[in-house]
């Protein structure tokens, strides 16, 4: 059985590291996630899945007429900021 984290997750942890910007919940603990339209799915990083939430409830408050300059911000700056590190799981939720 093998314990700890592998020299490639504390990697990843350290460049999926959350922007000062973000006010969203932040998870300890990543999971699988659906694309709620296609199907496919791919597991997230705590910091991942807590980006994933932030843009998808961003989302929702924006088709439900909430309109605010700084959350179409944030909501442009978390879709960014999950291209820019998990290119992959973006193409399959967020795309």
């Amino acid at each position: 059985m093998k314990t700890g984290l592998s020299v490639q997750n504390i990697y990843k942890m350290k460049n999926n590291k959350l922007p000062k910007w973000f006010n969203g919940e932040v998870y300890t603990e990543g999971a699988e996630v659906t694309n709620r339209f296609g199907g496919d799915s791919c597991y997230l990083t705590a910091e991942e899945l807590s980006m994933y939430d932030f843009v998808i409830g961003a989302s929702n408050m924006c088709e439900m007429g909430m309109h605010h300059d700084k959350l179409i911000t944030n909501l442009r700056r978390g879709l960014d900021w999950f291209r820019k590190h998990n290119a992959e799981a973006y193409m399959i939720l967020l795309d």
